[in-house]
């Protein structure tokens, strides 16, 4: 039985613990924090509760794996409702589009747009073919490196995965019609990053959204980490709320390497442990509790952080019945919103607004007769030249607000009851996210190949790495399977217990 701290209770320390304390080790988790859940946050006010942070849920047998580790069933733990439609797409054109996981339904929506039936079909076998690959090794086996694809897949399926296309390139062969390009290209949405510049394997998002369901948890999706900090407690892990590290204790090797012996925290205590697991993004990591030397840091540079956002949560009056669950509206011009964001690196004139009204599905979320209403532009990471100030953000939040009652969201700013509103800065604060980023390390093809961080040091033994900022990367199930994936390097290494 091993000494096991885990740094930051997001997801990612989450899924590594649960694992990690089912195979009978000694497991603390701790976080700066006063709840679990990392990004999954909430905040309830005036009779309305927000999801702070992510807002979808898919592919549930991640999840489920990791209750199913120490013999528990999630359905037990976390209410779970499907939703159909996902999602509802509207354009400056005044089109809109309706994203339904029944076929039928779907079939009848693209019609309109010309798309036939055995068109829809077409792509969607090959979202799934995309996944099937990349869910044999770089999730199931955990894949960590290029080396790792050349040796783990055939050229066959490597050859399939379309390394050298765009994901829009991919979505385009399938596709005539601009509005449904730019819809399914914004699938990209869960890793924050460019569907101009991820690899085309990145279509597998369609068939794990559109073949597995987009689903919700009643009261707010905070309810999934109240259900993991269920398991946690009866698994007997340590959970420590706002309790902060400031350092990865480690003692000198042969070879410029370290030992991993504690974790120090910022009122002075030392917990010893045989292994670290940061959640702590990758680059961030390594500077504040590692204190990397500046080679090491250079080399990190690759994995760049992925996009930030503005998060606008507002509680108004009256309903809009027009809204999905999930809704998109579309820049009038995508290609230039993903250039400002990924490429210029500035704030976009008019980007694609994704919006989540709860309460369309949950009347529990907004007292009767209101609306809960979260509205997130992508928008770019801190920058270190000429970075938006407070007013720039504020004009944006204007923008964005002006568009939505353009759209047809009448007179939303005359409704608004309650309101909170996020920057990247606070982001940042809040998180320790690298440079106020959502979704970890951008998946750029020209960058890292859509590959990020490592999830085992190769310079600190008996430290491990998961969340978004390592491989497989951003979104709730990655970020859970990091966890897994982590959890099983850790056991591979300290070998059959006594």
């Amino acid at each position: 039985m091993k000494q096991i701290v885990v740094i930051g209770a997001g997801l990612g320390g989450i899924s590594a613990a649960a694992h990690l304390a089912s195979a009978g080790h000694r497991v603390t988790i701790l976080d700066k924090n006063a709840h679990i859940g990392g990004k999954l946050n909430e905040l309830k006010k005036d009779g309305f509760t927000f999801d702070l942070g992510p807002s979808i849920l898919t592919l549930l047998d991640r999840f489920e794996a990791v209750f199913a580790a120490s013999g528990r069933r999630m359905s037990d733990y976390i209410p779970v409702q499907r939703l159909d439609p996902q999602w509802r797409s509207f354009f400056e054109d005044g089109q809109v589009i309706s994203l339904y996981e029944d076929p039928a339904q779907m079939d009848r929506e693209l019609a309109r747009f010309g798309c036939s039936e055995a068109q829809y079909r077409k792509f969607l076998a090959h979202c799934e073919k995309l996944y099937s690959i990349i869910s044999l090794g770089y999730f199931d086996k955990g894949f960590d490196t290029l080396g790792d694809f050349l040796r783990g897949y055939s050229p066959a399926n490597w050859f399939r995965l379309r390394f050298w296309q765009t994901m829009d390139h991919d979505v385009r062969r399938y596709f005539r019609d601009q509005h449904l390009i730019d819809m399914f290209d914004f699938f990209i949405k869960y890793v924050g990053s460019s569907a101009y510049r991820a690899p085309a394997f990145m279509n597998m998002m369609s068939s794990i959204q559109v073949g597995r369901g987009l689903c919700y948890v009643p009261g707010g999706m905070y309810g999934i980490a109240r259900g993991l900090e269920q398991l946690l407690t009866e698994l007997g892990v340590t959970i420590l709320k706002n309790t902060e590290a400031v350092a990865i204790e480690s003692t000198a090797l042969r070879g410029k390497r370290f030992l991993v012996n504690g974790v120090r925290l910022s009122d002075g205590r030392i917990l010893p442990a045989d292994i670290a697991v940061s959640n702590m993004e990758i680059i961030p990591a390594h500077k504040a509790l590692l204190s990397a030397p500046e080679a090491v840091q250079q080399k990190l540079e690759k994995f760049e952080p992925a996009c930030s956002g503005l998060v606008i949560e507002l509680g108004v009056e009256g309903q809009y019945p027009q809204l999905a669950h999930h809704n998109f509206f579309f820049s009038g011009d995508q290609r230039e919103h993903f250039a400002s964001v990924f490429e210029k690196k500035v704030l976009p004139h008019d980007p694609t607004v994704y919006l989540v009204a709860a309460s369309r599905s949950d009347t529990s979320v907004a007292p009767a007769g209101c609306e809960t209403i979260k509205i997130l532009p992508h928008i770019p990471h801190i920058v270190d030249t000429n970075p938006p100030t407070a007013g720039d953000y504020a004009a944006l939040r204007e923008r964005v607000l002006e568009k939505l009652e353009r759209m047809g969201l009448t007179d939303l700013r005359k409704r608004i009851i309650v309101e909170h509103f996020w920057t990247p800065v606070d982001i940042e604060r809040m998180y320790r996210s690298n440079r106020g980023a959502i979704y970890g390390v951008v998946t750029d093809k020209k960058k890292n190949l859509g590959f990020k961080g490592p999830k085992k040091s190769r310079l600190w033994q008996g430290l491990y790495f998961v969340g978004g900022s390592v491989n497989p990367g951003g979104g709730m199930p990655m970020v859970i399977l990091s966890g897994t994936n982590a959890a099983g390097r850790v056991l591979d290494d300290l070998g059959p217990q006594a």
